[in-house]
């Protein structure tokens, strides 16, 4: 039977809740407000959650100083500022502390996320789960040219872990740019589709982005990797 190396994983929305990250984000946006241009930060912090839940991305901020008839100008990077450069208060799933306590022993473990560098750093500081892993790597080391779905993350993590792709497994959630880079390098590839995650709904747009294998979460990884993929599920044949 196949014994599995490493297990790596992506981070936001695979080991904790990244809605977590822009909520605590909006809130040190409110707070700044509140002072630099007197919106009450419990007002500001609300409409923009509210803005969030109706599926608003990327112009959050220009839609939200608009309805306030302030021109975004200057202020909309300054607010982006605030949002990245925040101390977050973030949690780890329920799952996530044991399943590592329990993995440690047996395989190598490693991060793979995208994302602004001093962002994800922060994020992995808040989450204080950096002890669990034998390497870590940011995709913004190379700027944006190393984000998912470049392959040179993970050909990275799997030279600092010492294993190699075959005996790899890479957990991630979104199938737009978490597996196809990793399946490139040869690693097995696990999504985890969360009942209502982010990118639950989101359909592969090649065979190349489709995981090996969806679970609904990371209860379910622990089983995974303690057997023979190519026996249990006809995908890996």
């Amino acid at each position: 039977m196949r014994k599995w190396q490493a297990v790596i994983f992506d981070l936001d929305d695979t080991l904790y809740p990244e809605r977590e990250f822009v909520l605590s984000g909006f809130q040190a946006v409110a707070a700044y407000t509140e002072t630099r241009l007197g919106i009450p930060a419990t007002q500001g912090y609300a409409e923009l959650k509210d803005l969030f839940e109706k599926g608003v991305r990327g112009d959050t901020f220009d839609r939200w100083l608009a309805a306030h008839n302030l021109a975004p100008g200057s202020l909309v990077p300054r607010l982006v500022q605030v949002y990245r450069d925040h101390e977050p208060k973030l949690t780890p799933f329920p799952e996530v502390r044991p399943l590592l306590d329990s993995l440690r022993h047996r395989y190598r473990l490693g991060i793979v996320s995208d994302g602004y560098l001093a962002v994800q750093k922060r994020k992995l500081a808040a989450l204080e789960l950096a002890h669990y892993f034998d390497a870590i790597v940011f995709c913004d080391e190379w700027g944006r040219r190393g984000w998912k779905p470049s392959v040179n993350p993970f050909r990275t993590i799997l030279q600092r872990l010492a294993v190699v792709p075959l005996d790899s497994i890479y957990v991630g959630d979104n199938p737009i740019k978490d597996f196809v880079g990793a399946r490139q390098v040869g690693m097995w590839t696990v999504q985890v589709c969360r009942p209502g995650g982010q990118y639950s709904n989101l359909s592969p747009p090649t065979m190349q982005h489709v995981p090996h294998l969806t679970l609904t979460s990371l209860t379910e990884l622990e089983e995974f990797v303690g057997t023979d993929p190519i026996l249990r599920n006809p995908i890996y044949s």
